[in-house]
């Protein structure tokens, strides 16, 4: 029981605080002298042998110890400056891995040479910092000072893992210790590093951003191992944490690709704050996604760089827990608490941790126990809200000085070999920086995490590629996935799908498609192409609204699945369809990361509904709209968004069209010069490219669109619900084959359109409403009077087809017609927009029909 104790509640008394200040605030915190006096231990016991049980490994090979070695050897192991949280897992196997890997003799016993390794990364971890303070005194920086040996740490891991198999390894970042990460565990040129502070103009387009927000992507050789390895920092902004899903989402697609069903060969790490780590939930929502099939990535080791604040705030006002790292016990992932300023013990932590995630593919959590010498940044001022600690920290040495002691103390260095070591760094320093003042721009490409390589070249940067294809693929692949699977006779599917299936047959048939068939055109023919297809989100294989039916379940056996679309060709690209956890925002970010791999990957996230996305604004905001002008980084994400205003409520109607139109980068006084290449030239400039189709023909070519583009773009494309099913809603094969193509604005096809000087009012709109209006127009006999125009493309802005409107419909009333109300969907975008086409030229009313909400256009 005792030693039971020390297993289970070691880490409570643990010497974890560098500044010996803060202790777990958790009951029953004592010192091991009161704990062994509660077990009746006396001095006359201490030197009596005692048996030890098969379940621990700290006799070695001695099957019994006095009590009092069992006793130093576990406060050793426990007790000490490390502290092991692990038995709440519930696996036995794991429990005695990690109890053999911490209690075993010997097991942090370091050569003279390894400890010389520490020593000289943790002199190049601290030096980069007192370099850049001293040449850089005013500037925001985000420095590691007393949290140092996060730089030696990430190297450990990275070496055993590359020791281990492993040869990419994909981190997430926040502010702190970034561009140390970046120098000394990466190996960016540290003249790139310097030029971010010097203020230059940047050669290349974007708006950049700060430098401690950037990433990059290096290969090198792995020294210790002799191993190469690609190392990327992903680039994230400030919102704290934010970068997660997106790590695990590229690592995921990596591993993808390169066939790496258990994650042997790619890895990740992330890297937290103590504060963010518990307080920010999209940690638990990525922390979810650890061990589902369709998210793994076969396990994450997580790196809490734990300075003990969060900003001003104190863990006591920032967290409910006893500590930051808590929240990993969900997902039963071990949590190693170790002190900061014991060099030794961090690394030994950190090979466990990358020996763990080997054997048993699932994630580990180290808690980096330090301080911050500083304040938030280096021109704050931190006594103003925490005095005592700061006063501590003044006089507390750094763990470079520590170590260097204790080396020097045991013979293991000389001062001036430690003072060489120093030295040498200082002049690679200097150097770098003789070398940065030659810069005359800096190059945001140099900071780019997720290079396509060979994508680029040898395109012209304004073909589009056809989007149009055979009808006999049109044929094979509605046949497919219209047909039960092969094996009908056993495998048993819903009486009601079979009749869907029926009427997939019919329209194939008949050589039409409704959206379920257009959009699984559009996938199949990509995979055809040998374009891999993802679709995530909660409940797409079956579709919210029963309308897909990606995957049929067995009706009699558990678990049996048919995916017709992974069944097309021989030689098909994968298809993934994922129902995705109860989550928008780590999913939304994972969707994200997976799109950064390969630009020859068509994935989509679906909201549930379009009204959902919002949960997930952070990533909408921070990097699928701004990524390329902050990062020149590229993605095809595309964003399904269903919407319409069809009486299910405040929540389950509308997707913020006119949010996402706010976001939009286009100029709406701006008319591009009209050219043959104007469309391809305006996506080439957007941010992104918002769509509201009412054609299953057009939902068919704005998917493969997205690969038919030389470049990428994110497309958030509003989906519809009541069209799902609608009779009108459907396209003939006609308007998918070859020759056919995207149609940004689809003009009036019926009498208006065909005798346009009969007409009185032109009405613009975009999505179902068209149907709408197009009902009503035939109940009151107005077809030759009003013309309905529908825009598809709402950004960027068709100006030259709204133009050549106007021409063909010069004496009409030009209106735009919405179901959403003023203040939301397209309105206050398209109207200045219309303005800019029309050139101020049209003199137009208003009027308010049904609940559909006409507006004036001048």
């Amino acid at each position: 029981m005792l030693a039971g104790f020390e297993i289970i509640r070691g880490h409570n008394i643990a010497h974890l605080d560098p500044l010996e200040i803060s202790t777990p605030d958790l009951p029953g915190n004592s010192t091991t002298k009161a704990v062994y006096a509660s077990f009746n231990f006396g001095e006359q016991d201490m030197d009596r042998k005692f048996k030890l049980p098969s379940t621990t490994y700290i006799g070695g090979e001695e099957p019994a110890l006095p009590l009092r070695e069992i006793l130093n050897r576990l406060e050793n192991v426990y007790c000490n400056k490390i502290g092991v949280e692990f038995m709440f897992i519930n696996s036995l196997e794991q429990c005695n891995w990690i109890r053999k890997h911490f209690e075993t003799p010997g097991v942090m016993n370091f050569t003279p040479e390894r400890k010389r390794l520490i020593l000289a990364r943790l002199t190049r971890a601290t030096g980069f910092e007192s370099f850049l303070a001293r040449k850089f005194s005013s500037e925001k920086r985000f420095g590691l000072e007393g949290c140092e040996m996060l730089i030696p740490a990430l190297k450990e891991i990275i070496d055993v893992s590359t020791d281990l198999g492993v040869e990419s390894v994909i981190m997430g970042m926040p502010h702190r210790g970034r561009l140390n990460t970046l120098a000394n565990v990466c190996r960016k040129p540290l003249h790139q590093i310097f030029t971010q502070f010097a203020g230059l103009e940047a050669a290349d387009d974007g708006s950049g951003d700060v430098k401690y927000h950037l990433g990059t992507y290096i290969e090198r050789l792995n020294r210790v191992t002799n191993k190469n390895i690609r190392l990327a920092v992903v680039a994230n902004p400030s919102h704290l944490e934010a970068v997660d899903p997106v790590v695990q989402g590229k690592t995921r697609a990596e591993q993808f690709y390169r066939g790496d069903q258990e994650g042997r060969k790619v890895m990740s790490i992330l890297i937290h704050g103590d504060a963010a780590f518990c307080g920010q939930g999209v940690v638990y929502e990525t922390m979810h996604l650890s061990d589902l099939p369709d998210y793994t990535t076969h396990g994450t080791i997580h790196v809490v760089a734990n300075n003990q604040i969060g900003f001003t705030t104190d863990p006591r006002f920032s967290r409910s827990s006893p500590y930051c790292t808590d929240v990993a016990r969900v997902v039963n992932a071990p949590i190693f608490h170790v002190n900061a300023d014991d060099p030794e013990a961090v690394i030994h932590v950190c090979k466990v941790a990358a020996e763990w995630r080997s054997a048993f593919h699932k994630d580990v959590v180290i808690d980096l126990v330090g301080y911050r010498r500083n304040g938030h940044n280096e021109i704050d001022e931190p006594m103003f809200t925490q005095p005592l600690m700061y006063q501590k920290i003044r006089k507390h040495k750094n763990c470079l000085d520590l170590y260097a002691d204790k080396l020097i103390a045991e013979g293991t260095c000389t001062s001036e070999e430690i003072k060489s070591v120093a030295e040498k760094y200082e002049k690679i320093c200097d150097e770098a920086m003789e070398l940065a003042k030659k810069e005359t721009h800096i190059k945001y490409k140099d900071w780019l995490d997720s290079p396509w390589s060979g994508f680029f070249e040898g395109k012209d940067p304004l073909k589009v590629s056809p989007t149009g294809v055979k009808e006999e693929t049109l044929v094979h692949i509605g046949n497919r996935f219209s047909a039960p699977p092969p094996n009908a006779a056993e495998f048993v599917i819903h009486k009601g799908l079979t009749r869907v299936l029926a009427a997939r047959k019919a329209m194939v048939d008949e050589r039409v498609a409704d959206w379920a068939l257009g959009e699984a055109m559009a996938f199949g023919s990509l995979l055809k192409e040998g374009i891999h297809v993802r679709l995530s989100g909660q409940d797409v294989e079956r579709g919210t609204f029963s309308h897909r039916h990606h995957v049929l379940h067995h009706q009699l056996v558990d678990k049996a699945t048919y995916n017709p679309l992974q069944h097309l060709y021989p030689d098909q690209a994968p298809y993934s369809v994922s129902n995705s956890s109860l989550s928008e925002y780590a999913v939304l970010g994972f969707e994200h990361g997976y799109s950064m791999t390969n630009p020859n990957a068509l994935v989509l996230w679906e909201a549930q509904f379009g009204d959902f996305h919002n949960t997930a604004q952070c990533i909408i905001d921070q990097f699928i709209s701004s990524g390329q002008a902050k990062w020149v980084r590229q993605s095809g994400l595309v964003m399904l968004l269903p919407h319409g205003m069809e009486g299910m409520g405040p929540e389950h109607s509308s997707a913020r069209i006119e949010r996402f139109l706010q976001m939009s980068s286009d100029d709406p006084d701006y008319f591009p010069p009209e050219s043959d290449e104007f469309a391809i030239h305006q996506l080439h400039d957007i941010n992104w490219i918002v769509a509201n189709c009412t054609t299953p023909a057009n939902i068919f070519h704005i998917l493969r669109r997205q690969i038919a583009l030389p470049f990428r773009k994110p497309l958030i494309l509003f989906t519809p619900k009541s069209l799902l099913r609608h009779p009108d809603a459907k396209s003939p094969f006609s308007d998918m084959t070859d020759g056919s193509e995207f149609q940004r604005i689809i003009p009036d096809r019926g009498p208006a359109g065909d005798n346009p000087t009969s007409v009185k009012k032109v009405v613009f709109c975009s999505g179902r409403v068209y149907y709408d209006l197009a009902k009503t127009r035939k109940e009151k006999d107005l077809e030759k009077e009003i013309a309905i125009v529908r825009v598809e493309q709402i950004s960027p802005f068709p100006f030259d087809l709204i133009k050549e409107q106007s021409n063909i419909y010069k004496d009409a009333e030009f209106v735009w017609a919405q179901e959403e109300h003023k203040n939301q969907g397209c309105w206050s975008y398209v109207q200045p927009r219309f303005l800019t086409a029309l050139n101020h030229s049209k003199d137009v009313g208003d009027y308010t029909y049904r609940g559909i909400h006409i507006l004036p256009l001048l």
